[in-house]
């Protein structure tokens, strides 16, 4: 079972580093491009097969750490939602999918709050905040999936907002794993940072004269 279980870890690790440079260079390069659109898709898969294989090692026995867990879960809401807010731009886009992934995410942020205290009778600060952060913006999409016309005009906002998202949630795995932080703060100071980045895209794509193709 070990060796099965190292054999998931080396592709976790593997995927989320590639996962890491990819989102990078889609992050500084100029947005639409041939490049952006490559490095994005490499990000994407390299996020997905290291959400996955995180999930699974984080429940096996011997290795179950929420911790990882809830870094999976987060990995993988992002990146999906905002790959599929690319769907947004069209006129009368199929929303199933969306709204599905919205309350799984709502129900699973309930769990990461409530689980801790139901088992041990104690409140996990990181969960918690992690939590709340993906119930806010699954709560704020599933609003927004009830007004076709303003969902279209933010398929741009969405996309770069849960792209970079994706991508904080892998410098958090990848700064807490190798210990550049020390304490708690190592699970945070990724998230306030990347929320400066966001905070600044979301301002430029919102000047009329910006336009981005897809």
């Amino acid at each position: 079972m070990e060796k099965y279980i190292y054999l998931l870890i080396i592709i976790h690790a593997s995927f989320g580093g590639f996962a890491l440079i990819a989102g990078f260079i889609a992050l500084i390069v100029k947005k639409g491009k041939n490049v952006h659109r490559k490095s994005g898709l490499v990000f994407f898969y390299g996020m997905i097969l290291s959400g996955i294989s995180a999930l699974i090692i984080s429940v096996l026995p011997n290795h179950e750490n929420p911790f990882l867990f809830a870094i999976g879960i987060f990995s993988l809401y992002f990146v999906i939602t905002g790959k599929r807010a690319l769907n947004f731009k069209k006129k009368n886009p199929v929303l199933m999918a969306d709204k599905l992934i919205s309350v799984l995410m709502v129900f699973t942020g309930t769990l990461m709050i409530f689980l801790p205290y139901i088992y041990s009778r104690t409140i996990n600060l990181i969960l918690v905040v992690f939590a709340i952060v993906g119930i806010f913006f699954s709560v704020k999409d599933l609003l927004l999936y009830r007004k076709p016309d303003r969902l279209r005009k933010a398929w741009l906002k969405l996309h770069l907002g849960k792209m970079i998202g994706g991508f904080i949630s892998a410098t958090t795995a990848f700064v807490v794993v190798n210990n550049f932080i020390s304490g708690i703060s190592a699970w945070f100071i990724p998230g306030i940072i990347g929320g400066f980045i966001i905070f600044y895209w979301i301002k430029k794509v919102a000047k009329p004269k910006v336009t981005l193709k897809k």
